[in-house]
């Protein structure tokens, strides 16, 4: 008889508490009720190969209940996996290269949307979270931080993987730059009718763009006189984000940056930030609380945390876990 929510099923356990938690962060989280597991395969950036997907499926079969979930972080759970069962299952799908996890109080597995092949996209989102991910999921998975931080990638700002819910969100943009010389201040400009939000408009005889443009690029190459031709290209970095039982909108870097370079090296300051200066227990948006978001800001656009990263990777913190939310 099936067990209502709410009731005890603990008599079905014989997995001890110390092992469900040892498991845990190996990628493998626990069916209640039952000695069965989740595993959880990572998939660098929300994309597989064939092959992968095929050792995946044959995976489940052997050792799961043959279904697969999808995670909100674009992972695949295996469901189902017996606990004596979790290192065959480990070593089979290590064969096609792939590995479980994406736990603890550390950098989580990155999302990205799929601004690689969409008509929207303003970078190649694919490329960027993959290298995100070697660098700071698995160059740092070592790293004890206060809490779990998240990164998501998004290309453009229709925000689908809601890049601003996240401890650190990137979003790719295209900033229109306006040849005023060939603009003729047409009485129905093609160009500002382009723009999804109303952010452009005519003024003085000349198209201008309102606060409220977020660098879409959408308007790019609408104008038949070539007025607007070209774009910016760029990367938005937001920062506090988070999504849960406590929701925090992250809050935008001043600048936009130009290269992949200035992105990993944000996105480092920002872990080694929140490693040193983060309270254990507490999710990046109540450390920028803390400590102000011009401070932070200041620090991240300055040198000062990647020319102590050895010393700050180095110091014995967050030793105790504990979430505050």
């Amino acid at each position: 008889m099936a067990k209502l929510a709410g009731e005890s099923t603990e008599e079905c356990v014989t997995v001890s508490p110390e092992d469900i938690k040892r498991v845990k962060a190996f990628g493998f989280l626990h069916c209640k009720g039952t000695d069965r597991f989740n595993g959880r395969i990572i998939t660098r950036n929300g994309k597989i190969t064939a092959a992968e997907s095929k050792c995946i499926s044959e995976a489940a079969q052997k050792f799961g209940n043959g279904e697969l979930a999808m995670t909100t972080r674009l992972t695949i759970e295996v469901q189902g996996i017996p606990y004596n069962q979790i290192e065959p299952f480990r070593a089979y799908v290590a064969q096609e290269g792939l590995y479980t996890g994406g736990t603890g109080s550390k950098v989580r597995p990155v999302v990205s949307c799929k601004g690689t092949t969409c008509q929207y996209g303003l970078i190649d989102t694919f490329a960027l979270s993959e290298e995100l991910h070697r660098r700071f999921f698995e160059g740092y998975s070592q790293v004890k931080l206060p809490h779990k931080f998240k990164i998501a990638v998004g290309g453009c700002p229709n925000n689908c993987v809601k890049p601003d819910l996240n401890d650190l969100g990137i979003i790719g943009q295209r900033a229109p730059q306006l040849d005023e010389d060939l603009c003729r201040g047409c009485t129905k400009c093609v160009t500002a009718s382009a723009c999804p939000i109303s952010a452009s408009a005519l003024s003085e005889g000349k198209l201008s763009f309102g606060d409220d443009c977020n660098s879409c690029g959408r308007c790019i190459g609408k104008c038949p006189f070539h007025a607007l031709e070209n774009g910016a290209a760029g990367y938005k970095i937001y920062i506090g984000g988070r999504w849960g039982k406590k929701t925090a909108e992250g809050h935008a870097l001043s600048r936009r940056f130009t290269s992949e370079q200035e992105v990993y090296d944000v996105v480092e300051k920002a872990i080694l930030l929140f490693r040193e200066q983060g309270k254990t227990g507490e999710r990046f948006a109540d450390t920028i609380a803390r400590i102000g978001f011009d401070e932070v800001e200041r620090q991240l656009l300055g040198n000062e945390l990647l020319e102590r990263k050895a010393e700050i990777l180095g110091a014995e913190l967050h030793l105790v876990g504990g979430a505050t939310c």
